[in-house]
């Protein structure tokens, strides 16, 4: 009797424990609960993330760079900004990693200037025709105008020094009136070229990261260098929107230390070219970097370092009454620093091909916005300093938005911002990590981060889901219960755009296919389809029930869906 008891309560006991072993399991899978509000706006939902750039300028004109700018133009409601480095790099136009020229400044025998825009008008050329802007970039120092000009080209591979990079254009000018004329005749050209109103919508800007080696001089230095160019632009085009300083690091001390000195110059330093007090300042700019590593053999991302660079520099910017309106780009805005250091050399940048790269894209441009409606600020545009690199090996996983004329997973992130137009409305989701520990600490919890953003136009809204975490692994997909409010529609329609392993992703298509690097015809038609964004099955017409939508998905750990309903 004793053991048929004791039999019954070890039984007892262990469906007890089965049973909450069960419930935990059950809570753990229970549906993330997201909620949008139509009417509650946040927001516009301006597209500052449709800017881009690289540092190989001769890639624009060439056949898979025309072929990805086109697509970057379709993509965005709005025209799209291009920034490049080396547009006054001395050179015969070969593009090379990390390199480009134009040669649009050498002098003759007496020393005369020569000028030279052929290079120069076939990357703006291109822009124009595509209905994009320059986000012009007046750099860098041409040899015959460089205080220390040899040696001049550099010819920096992966795995490399990578402080090999920085010769003779990156030093001050030997003559700061001949740098003035250059840069005035340069704009001088455009307005001839593309006339005044067309060059009056552009920004130009001075340089790139002057707190490190990118300059050879110093502060005081570029502040006089950035006189000169200024006083050449507004020469040039009175109306001419111009600044800087493209900072590295908005939250380093050396970033924080010249970004404010610079400033500070600009409304109330003595002007090196006029003598007189401040120097023009129409826009500022500096970058914003993450930083992944390698965690027990897998990628761990960090959003953490990036985030606070925003954060950090819309605060200094905000601190002055003279530049707290300014519009502000944030030059550069990726994961991490280096576009060219391929995961072969930098095992850290592997995410770069598959959906890690998009998954972070979209969580951490959602807290962007939030940044800007926390803070207040005058923000234009964020550059991805990704573009592509031609005739390089397929998927070398370069920091890129295509390879080889394929377009990668991430680049299908800003097709689905593209569709996100008019007001930005409210979204809760309990399971979205907050921008103030996202900062302190990346996405580094138990759980992902499974967070929304949310747009309302006249006849449409938009809600982009992502589930992202800052490790690399594999996981269970997730459902997600999604509550849309304030629809003006009775009926509307549903079309769910995914980007996941089987959708909307290039990479796993060439990995099915072996891996190939001299893929045929045929496989290369059947890349650029896999390339595209691509929806979870057909549009339906789903009802409306008093305003509200109920919308259940499953999503896999790093993908995105954009829930887009129109009526």
């Amino acid at each position: 009797m004793k053991n048929k008891l004791k039999y019954a309560i070890l039984t007892l006991f262990a469906a007890f424990i089965c049973y909450h072993s069960s419930i935990a399991q059950q809570r753990d899978q229970q549906a993330v609960t997201i909620a949008v509000d139509l009417n509650k706006k946040t927001g516009t939902m301006y597209p500052f993330w449709a800017w881009f750039g690289h540092d190989e300028p001769n890639y624009t004109y060439m056949k898979d760079g025309k072929k990805l700018l086109a697509e970057l133009a379709a993509l965005s409601p709005t025209p799209v900004h291009m920034r490049v480095h080396n547009l006054l790099t001395t050179g015969d136009g070969t593009p090379a990693l990390k390199w480009g020229s134009t040669n649009a400044y050498t002098e003759d025998a007496n020393g005369k200037p020569v000028y030279n825009w052929r290079i120069i008008d076939s990357i703006f050329d291109t822009y124009i025709k595509l209905g994009m802007k320059p986000y012009a970039q007046i750099g860098f120092m041409p040899e015959a105008l460089s205080s220390h000009p040899q040696p001049y080209r550099h010819h920096w591979q992966p795995g490399k020094n990578y402080n090999d990079i920085y010769t003779g254009w990156a030093y001050p000018p030997n003559d700061y009136g001949k740098w003035e004329e250059l840069v005035y005749q340069w704009v001088k050209h455009t307005v001839n070229r593309y006339g005044k109103k067309e060059v009056e919508s552009w920004y130009w800007e001075v340089w790139n990261e002057p707190n490190i080696d990118y300059w050879k001089g110093t502060m005081p230095e570029f502040f006089k260098m950035y006189d000169f160019a200024a006083r050449g632009v507004k020469r040039a085009l009175p109306t001419a929107k111009i600044g800087g300083p493209e900072v590295a690091g908005g939250s380093s001390q050396s970033g924080m230390k010249f970004l404010r000195a610079f400033i500070e110059h600009c409304i109330s330093g003595t002007n090196y070219a006029t003598g007189k007090t401040g120097s023009p300042l129409d826009v500022i700019s500096f970058h914003a970097k993450g930083q992944p590593t390698i965690a027990d053999q897998h990628v761990r991302m960090n959003m953490a370092p990036q985030l606070r660079d925003i954060a950090e520099g819309f605060k200094i910017v905000a601190s002055y009454p003279q530049t707290k309106n300014l519009p502000i780009v944030i030059g550069e805005s990726d994961p991490e620093g280096c576009a060219a250091c391929g995961m072969a050399t930098n095992p850290s940048n592997a995410y770069r091909n598959g959906t890690m790269y998009s998954s972070y894209t979209a969580a951490s441009f959602a807290r962007k916005y939030r940044l800007v409606d926390s803070l207040q600020v005058n923000f234009l545009g964020a550059v991805s300093w990704s573009f592509e690199f031609e005739n390089q090996p397929w998927f070398f996983g370069f920091r890129d938005l295509a390879t080889n004329g394929v377009d990668k997973p991430v680049l299908n992130v800003f097709r689905m911002f593209g569709m996100m137009t008019g007001d930005r409305v409210q979204v809760q989701s309990d399971r979205m990590y907050g921008v103030k520990a996202v900062i302190d600490s990346g996405i580094r919890g138990a759980k992902t981060d499974i967070g929304g953003l949310a747009s309302k136009d006249k006849r449409s809204s938009a809600v982009m889901v992502w589930n992202y975490h800052d490790d690399d692994l594999l996981a269970d997909a997730q459902p997600v219960s999604i509550t849309v409010n304030g629809l003006p529609a009775g009926k509307v329609t549903l079309t769910h755009f995914r980007i996941d392993q089987e959708h909307s992703n290039s990479y796993e298509a060439w990995k099915k296919m072996g891996s190939p690097q001299n893929p045929s015809d045929a496989q290369v038609k059947e890349l650029e389809q896999a390339g595209q964004l691509q929806t979870m099955g057909k549009p339906e017409q789903l009802k409306v029930t008093a305003g509200q939508l109920q919308l259940k998905i499953t999503l896999p750990r790093q993908g995105v869906s954009l829930l887009k309903m129109s009526w």
